[in-house]
């Protein structure tokens, strides 16, 4: 019995040793903390990307036209771009910045999140390319009275 344990054990640790290190993912909030603190979307992409040079195509974001609930607004956007990072942007909150999410090449770029909003505004998805290039998508949307506490 000793050796099955033994035998798992060490197969899980080559099982782990072999996943590779680009599965790892960055922790923004400590590398580019500027942009955790940005109060407009302009200035929150610049602290994420060092630009603001949007191109207005590769990414798809649906959003409702009105939120009945400003607590939980269902998002989904996507790419089907070579990225590197997809990150959501709103500028009905203090702080403009939502998620970044960092893309590994067995990413499947197609996303769905809920969002808080204390009011009406735009949401705007950038997608990093790989070639240097920001794509980017967004959507005005009303919020109903009450926002995040809807």
């Amino acid at each position: 019995m000793q050796r099955r344990k033994f035998l798992g054990l060490t197969l899980g640790a080559l099982a782990l040793s072999a996943i590779p290190a680009q599965l790892a993912a960055e922790d923004f909030r400590k590398s580019k903390p500027k942009v955790w603190s940005a109060h407009t979307v302009d200035d929150a992409i610049k602290a994420m990307y060092g630009s603001n040079n949007l191109v207005m195509e590769g990414v798809k974001l649906k959003a409702p036209d009105v939120a009945s609930n400003g607590g939980a607004i269902p998002v989904s956007f996507s790419t089907t771009k070579d990225v590197k990072t997809i990150a959501v942007f709103q500028d009905a909150n203090p702080e403009a910045a939502v998620l970044v999410v960092d893309v590994n090449p067995y990413s499947v770029n197609n996303y769905s999140v809920k969002i808080k909003m204390a009011k009406s505004g735009t949401i705007t998805i950038v997608a990093e390319g790989k070639d240097g290039k920001l794509y980017t998508a967004k959507k005005t949307l009303d919020v109903a009275l009450g926002g995040c506490e809807g």
